[in-house]
């Protein structure tokens, strides 16, 4: 798709956006964090809690039927964002986290043992780590990383096929750094993995919203993302499995709503992917992502990748023409960049940056970012961020450097 978007008729579908923050007009720039929510996101919820509220598959009545037809809807409407062949391939969970920590406890759990080897990336959010700690710690098995090349933050695969050869049996990978705004290959990533027989997760909370994603093309056999980062609501994500590896994982959790059948000394459970559902779902999570993702469709996410890309490229080319500024992840020209920026100013620490930068408005991210082996390697504590959507613009940007230089005024610099 190759259309001009009214961007600015987008922004105004955005309530929250149509403010000031200590007197000064907001500028959300923390966008990795969490996305805000256009109109038709809030009115699907409003309007569930209005009309259809029940309890979803164990009802006859008709709100529960059409509670169940909304529910269900959204998760073929998942399918098709991310180009899955089955809507039965789509797992609801609470989000990213929760998606890879149902993989490594269900299909790690079975599969791994003492001696054998998890492959992850140094830039992996804390999500796509501490859930393979854990699990090595249970199993035996043992953690590699492929290591990041200094403040640009691209992967050094050089060794990449010796690291492979070496009784991997799970690559988990992120597809877009959140903390360095690294665009990883991942469809090469795990093409070369499969050659090993090596099963592949990615993880795309950072990319689902802002690009086209196809795990048909990617060829992954998990990919896992957020509704809160892509316009929908908190506490729902996607879990996508190919078909053959979710039907030979064990349940996640015991329950209700993940069995065929129980007796007193035996349970049979469903097929995926309500074998991974036990309980009462959040039913007004799925369809507030539904609206999310006709929303983010209508515009296009190929041109929403190139308006961040924009963003992106012209608040780093301003920064760097500042004085005593650190900034991380790929360059300006780069295509591996997404649609954010960390930097750290000398001597001065991110929480003030992002402290100075609220008061005049301006919401920014300073810490490790849940990646605090990264900031370590990168030699740092922490960076500010700030991270750009398509209801942002150019103004935003212009205004974002402006502060930075007042507050470099403030410190003397």
């Amino acid at each position: 798709m190759n259309k001009t978007v009214d961007w600015a008729a987008r922004r105004k579908d955005f309530p929250i956006l149509d403010q000031t923050v200590h007197g000064k007009p907001l500028v959300y720039f923390d966008n990795a964090a969490t996305s805000q929510k256009p109109r038709p996101v809030i009115q699907a919820l409003v309007h569930y809690y209005e009309c259809d509220n029940a309890n979803v598959h164990r009802g006859i009545h008709e709100l529960s039927n059409r509670a169940t037809n909304a529910f269900e809807s959204a998760r073929a409407r998942a399918a098709k964002f991310i180009n899955a062949k089955s809507s039965d391939e789509i797992i609801w969970t609470r989000g990213t986290t929760e998606g890879i920590n149902l993989v490594a406890t269900t299909w790690g759990e079975k599969n791994l043992k003492h001696g054998d080897v998890i492959l992850l990336t140094e830039m992996e959010h804390h999500s796509n780590l501490v859930p393979w700690q854990m699990l090595a710690q249970k199993t035996g098995a043992k953690i590699t990383y492929i290591p990041v090349t200094g403040d640009e933050g691209l992967l050094d695969l050089s060794r990449l096929d010796t690291l492979l050869a070496s009784q991997v049996k799970i690559f988990s990978m992120v597809h877009v750094s959140n903390s360095l705004g690294t665009v990883n290959p991942v469809a090469e990533l795990c093409a070369r993995a499969r050659k090993h027989g090596i099963v592949t997760l990615v993880d795309g909370a950072q990319s689902a919203g802002h690009l086209p994603v196809d795990v048909q093309a990617i060829g992954c056999d998990f990919f896992a993302f957020s509704g809160h980062k892509i316009c929908g609501p908190t506490g729902i994500g996607v879990l996508w499995g190919r078909p053959e590896v979710l039907e030979a994982m064990p349940p996640y959790q015991g329950g209700g709503e993940m069995i065929l059948t129980v007796g007193y000394d035996k349970t049979e459970f469903k097929h995926p992917p309500h074998r991974f559902e036990a309980g009462t779902p959040d039913i007004s999570g799925p369809i507030g992502l539904h609206a999310a993702m006709d929303y983010l469709d209508a515009i296009g996410r190929d041109n929403i990748w190139r308006h961040d890309q924009e963003l992106a490229k012209h608040a780093y080319e301003k920064l760097a023409a500042l004085n005593n500024i650190r900034l991380f992840g790929p360059k300006t020209n780069s295509a591996n960049r997404a649609g954010l920026v960390s930097f750290l100013l000398q001597d001065v620490h991110a929480h003030d940056v992002v402290t100075l930068a609220d008061q005049a408005g301006v919401a920014l991210r300073g810490g490790h970012h849940c990646t605090q082996p990264l900031m370590h390697k990168l030699g740092v504590e922490s960076t500010a961020r700030a991270s750009f959507y398509f209801y942002n613009t150019m103004a935003e940007v212009d205004r974002f450097v402006e502060v930075v230089k007042e507050i470099q005024k403030f410190f003397g610099q």
